[in-house]
């Protein structure tokens, strides 16, 4: 994606229309084989997740298996057809949920808001920066989930990345199957129903930071080569394109959302349009990169529309109980685990162990 298109999302919590309706399907077995059920709900959507998508399977479903997948998720009509036309589409879609779930809630476990999906849709419909952070790392999981599926060939109508554009050289020879990211940007344009954004900030805003995800997995995109020669000489290299880990994408993300630039709107002169204006930073106003917001964000302390509260949330004493229970204080208490501990190798082939007792001190924020 150039810089200066906008993808435009009506909705933009349709993002997270990729969870399972309830009145479409059971609770599963929490010992059921690769499900791990959950009591929270898919990241962006206003549906809940019933449980927690296992990673890719190594196979695409097949026949008409795709098709009952599509009809289990809350998707627009023109993105349901999308999905029925390409199997794998869902598979992708959920994995890219599990992604931007388990990514989100990693960056944010020492904050007040840690990702909390309770009144997710309230927080949806603000211009605070978790808001801004939800769409983008959401965004970016699903571009990233769509190139991984067209290299590993779960998606039929796509392949591994040509790598276009790169200079050749002679002693080079693209082999191995590259995540396939000029495709995924693509489609997930057509997937979201791309356009210029109307004359609403808000739409602006979030499509601006819809946009900002897909650049943070771009911006992770390496060349990496391998050498084949006698003793090492690579005299040939093999090389292909491939994505940072997610975790990579996260961690920029999380700090795009520390650095995140407050926006008005401003009349633009000539063309009588409203745009994004923010504050100037060495003679530029925000960046294509920069996440931003509309308004403040609430504290996060006290139950609310948006988030849980902080009362009972773990903490560590000396670096974030402070702030974490917002000067509630916190409560102490000693708690018994059991490790292995005195290991021993016996020959030839076994360890043995012994049982230890460990006593630790646990803190949490207290209610009031």
């Amino acid at each position: 994606m150039e810089t200066g298109e906008i993808c435009h999302w009506p909705n933009p919590s349709s993002l997270g229309r990729i969870a399972n309706k309830t009145n479409r399907l059971k609770w599963f077995n929490p010992e059921e084989k690769n499900v791990r059920k959950i009591q929270d709900h898919g990241l962006t959507g206003r549906e809940p997740l019933v449980f927690l998508p296992a990673p890719f399977s190594n196979e695409p479903p097949t026949g008409k298996a795709h098709l009952k997948q599509c009809e289990q998720m809350t998707l627009a009509r023109r993105q349901k057809r999308l999905c029925r036309r390409e199997p794998g589409l869902a598979e992708t879609l959920r994995e890219s949920v599990r992604l931007s779930l388990l990514e989100c809630r990693y960056q944010f476990r020492n904050e007040r808001w840690n990702c909390s999906l309770d009144g997710r849709g309230s927080l949806l419909k603000r211009g605070f920066k978790e808001t801004a952070f939800l769409l983008a790392v959401s965004s970016a999981a699903l571009s990233h989930a769509l190139a991984k599926a067209c290299s590993s060939g779960r998606m039929e109508r796509c392949t591994c990345d040509d790598s276009p554009g790169i200079q050749h050289r002679e002693a080079w020879q693209w082999g191995v199957c590259g995540d396939n990211l000029k495709y995924s940007t693509k489609f997930l344009k057509k997937f979201l129903g791309q356009k210029r954004v109307s004359k609403d900030l808000r739409a602006q805003i979030d499509s601006h930071n819809i946009n900002v995800g897909i650049r943070a997995v771009k911006s992770g995109l390496k060349t990496t080569c391998k050498c084949h020669g006698v003793s090492g000489s690579c005299a040939v290299r093999t090389c292909w394109k491939q994505l940072s880990p997610f975790h990579d994408t996260g961690r920029l993300l999380k700090f795009r959302y520390d650095t995140a630039v407050r926006v008005l709107s401003v009349t633009n002169a000539a063309t009588g349009e409203t745009e994004l204006a923010g504050p100037r930073r060495h003679g530029q106003s925000h960046r294509s990169t920069d996440l931003v917001f509309l308004e403040d964000s609430p504290s996060f302390c006290r139950p609310s529309r948006y988030s849980p509260g902080t009362a009972g949330r773990s903490c560590a004493k000396d670096t974030s109980c402070q702030s974490l229970c917002c000067g509630r204080g916190y409560n102490t208490a000693m708690h018994l685990t059991t490790l292995s501990c005195h290991c021993q190798v016996r020959w030839c082939c076994h360890v043995e162990c012994q049982t230890c007792v460990r006593e630790e001190e646990v803190y949490t924020c207290k209610n009031t």
